[in-house]
């Protein structure tokens, strides 16, 4: 009977060796309440997670438990569609990981405490990550379960891809959309059979919800690859983010209305917004959707900077979608979770909701969702634009007829001010 059983398991591992479609596809784990501010970190500056292979960056969060908890870190490498390779982690990653975080400091001066948390990669532990592609980046606790997990891309600059931001080809969504033609070149690689080895993944102001991926070459010349769709490369354009800044978190400016003393912590209240599908379009300067933790008042913004109780309210009087309306933006990534959803309040005839966000200067946008979380932007709140300044990202992987896993080879990039016709 043991042998049986031993046998049973020995096939269910090799069939999963062979076909790696039946392997876990990782997703990413929303943080506990406590955890927030999670953000990749580079020359002091929150960025979308696509990093050069071989540079430097850092993953930071803040526990507002502030007790100085033990958390420890565990990469791991994926393929295309986030699905761990077989590739043994000392082959990825030069040294050890599965390492407690020993950078963290406990919050200065601040209403709300906290112990605040900074992973630098490479470190002395982990001194190299060796190969291009997806990675999961999971922090866990004391007791090794996995309280977060981000996505983050490491990528080689062997390929080139010119990048045009055009505005739709069909005549319904001309004013709506963005279509991106695109070409893939390289002078080091000679693309083996592109149709099944290059890949690509296209990206809207790093919101990895609303990527575009599993697209083919239309066509070649030469070791050219082109991309000129119709329809398979068009982004609803949206409409440009709005944003609200509390650097100086006891004064009310831009779009807060009034800052509330009465609680424990500082209470920001914006003012509510109108929505602007039906409106004319206006150029407000955003910074696509990220973030900057910032207190006047003091000199090191990461335990310095207090948190505040924000109230968004939203009167959306035409919305009658059944599905409901998110704050969303990179303060936390792009989060569809109840957290974020916001709630109608019948007396007052709009769309309400406190977050709990660190101060600073903050880009926000509503996005309607359903149950499942699937994204209308076709009926967006604040409507679709053609003249949204929008950053997009392309990233190219390849995996070669003998390849272990799938490269990023090149990253493009673009912004929709430069939108031609």
């Amino acid at each position: 009977m043991a042998k049986s059983f031993f046998k049973i398991i020995l096939f269910f591992l090799l069939v999963l060796s062979i076909n790696p479609s039946l392997a876990q596809t990782e997703k990413e784990i929303a943080p506990p309440y406590n955890i927030k501010t999670v953000s990749f970190v580079q020359n002091d500056q929150n960025m979308v997670p696509i990093f050069e292979l071989g540079s430097s960056f850092q993953f930071q969060f803040d526990d507002l438990f502030g007790n100085e908890a033990n958390y420890y870190y565990e990469i791991v490498h994926c393929d295309y569609n986030w699905i761990p390779t077989n590739i043994p982690k000392n082959e990825y990653l030069q040294g050890f990981d599965n390492q407690r975080i020993q950078n963290y400091t406990n919050s200065f001066n601040t209403l709300q405490i906290y112990s605040h948390y900074k992973l630098s990669l490479p470190n002395q532990f982990t001194q190299q990550l060796r190969l291009s592609g997806n990675y999961i980046l999971k922090i866990l606790n004391e007791d090794k379960e996995v309280v977060l997990s981000r996505k983050f891309m490491l990528y080689e600059n062997i390929a080139t891809i010119p990048l045009q931001i055009k505005r739709a080809r069909n005549v319904s969504n001309i004013e709506y959309m963005h279509n991106l033609d695109f070409a893939i070149k390289s002078n080091t690689i000679t693309f083996q059979n592109p149709l099944k080895n290059i890949n690509v993944r296209l990206i809207q102001n790093g919101n990895f919800n609303s990527e575009i991926k599993n697209i083919k070459p239309q066509y070649t010349i030469g070791n050219d690859l082109i991309y000129k769709y119709d329809t398979e490369t068009q982004f609803w354009a949206g409409n440009e983010f709005l944003y609200f800044e509390n650097k100086d978190i006891r004064v009310a400016s831009n779009f807060i209305a009034r800052v509330d003393f009465s609680t424990d912590i500082y209470n920001c209240l914006l003012h509510t917004s109108n929505a602007r599908a039906n409106s004319p379009y206006t150029l407000f300067e955003d910074i696509n959707g990220n973030f900057v933790v910032k207190n006047t008042n003091a000199s090191n913004n990461e335990v310095e900077a207090d948190y505040a109780w924000v109230y968004f309210s939203l009167s959306a009087p035409t919305f009658r979608l059944n599905k409901n309306i998110y704050i969303s933006g990179m303060f936390n990534n792009y989060s569809l979770s109840p957290e974020y959803m916001m709630d109608y309040n019948e007396k007052k005839g709009i769309y309400e909701k406190a977050v709990l966000i660190k101060q600073g200067f903050t880009n926000f946008q509503y996005v309607v969702a359903d149950s499942k979380g699937i994204i209308d932007n076709a009926n967006a709140i604040d409507g679709n634009f053609y003249q949204t300044e929008n950053e997009y990202t392309i990233l190219v992987y390849y995996k070669e007829n003998t390849g272990r896993y799938d490269r990023i080879i090149g990253k493009g990039t673009a912004n929709s001010l430069n939108i031609i016709n």
